[in-house]
């Protein structure tokens, strides 16, 4: 083990940090995509339900479009409809009505998540750069990065899906971020996001990872109906999306961006004893942070 340590690129520092968009940075509860997929569906008289439309978050909007499709009854409603399966002429009708739709309603979803802003200050008095990627395309996010910089959000690279060959999973936006904010390796970085996809695109860059429960799609909840949860609910459901996520390979599950700066310190002491993204084990939990 020890030489297999010693073979990997090693940099004791955090070099940067890795942000998603919706649900993780802005937009609580990542309300704004479900509901434009929905409405998308529903101009072509099909009924696409939310935990349906929130199953494959994160991901490319094309593909997302392409999965929901997929879906058994989504498929049955289609060949009801229209009398056969939706093809990929389908796909790229959707899609088309889903860009133009959240192009003119993404806007309203730039608000900074509580504890976004200080936790930024916190990166930048570490010297650590802050870079973002998105599922989100160039036209939605020429619409969001402006909304979301006049509220004190900037980070210092922007990548969505239309910037690279295909979305999350794969590490490509990852890849571009580096690339943008020179920096190596990628194991001194860290992707911090709200979805499965995100957890499995951090990891298959070789960043560490950290998975959020509370603010973002698997939650699902506008904050102020997640402060009227019952705390007994709130612990289930907390529960359970964090399983989700540790089970994808997390390498820390946290409730939202307001406890990652604690987190980041102590990847940063992970990182002066020598430890590696790729062998350290998925699954810590902010009550196993190191001392």
């Amino acid at each position: 083990m020890t030489s297999a340590i010693r073979r990997l690129p090693h940099c004791d520092r955090v070099q940067a940090v890795i942000l998603d968009w919706a649900g993780t940075a802005v937009d609580y509860g990542c309300m704004g995509p479900p509901a434009v997929f929905q409405q998308t569906f529903e101009k072509f008289g099909i009924t696409v339900s939310t935990s349906d439309a929130r199953e494959f978050m994160g991901l490319e909007k094309r593909e997302h479009i392409r999965r929901l499709c997929a879906l058994p009854q989504t498929a049955a409603q289609w060949c009801a409809a229209y009398g056969r399966d939706p093809d990929e002429n389908d796909v790229a009708a959707l899609y088309a009505q889903a860009e133009a739709m959240m192009v003119a309603t993404i806007a309203r979803h730039a608000e900074p998540i509580d504890g976004l802003l200080p936790f930024v200050d916190g990166l930048r008095r570490r010297d650590i750069k802050i870079g973002s990627c998105t599922g989100y395309t160039a036209p939605m996010m020429a619409v969001l990065a402006p909304a979301a910089a006049a509220r004190g959000y900037r980070p210092d690279c922007v990548v969505c899906s239309s910037d690279v060959p295909a979305g999350r999973p794969l590490p490509w936006m990852c890849y571009q971020n580096a690339i943008g904010l020179q920096t190596f390796p990628l194991s001194a970085m860290i992707k911090i996001g709200d979805t499965v996809s995100d957890v499995q695109e951090g990891l298959n860059a070789g960043m560490w990872t950290v998975g959020l429960s509370q603010s973002g799609n698997e939650m699902g909840l506008p904050q102020e109906r997640v402060a009227a949860l019952p705390a007994d609910d709130l612990k289930r459901r907390l529960a359970d999306i964090e399983a989700r996520l540790r089970q994808a390979g997390a390498h820390y599950v946290v409730a939202g961006i307001w406890e990652c700066l604690g987190v980041v310190d102590d990847i940063q002491r992970r990182l002066e004893k020598g430890a590696h993204p790729l062998l350290a084990p998925g699954g810590a939990g902010k009550d196993t942070l190191c001392g």
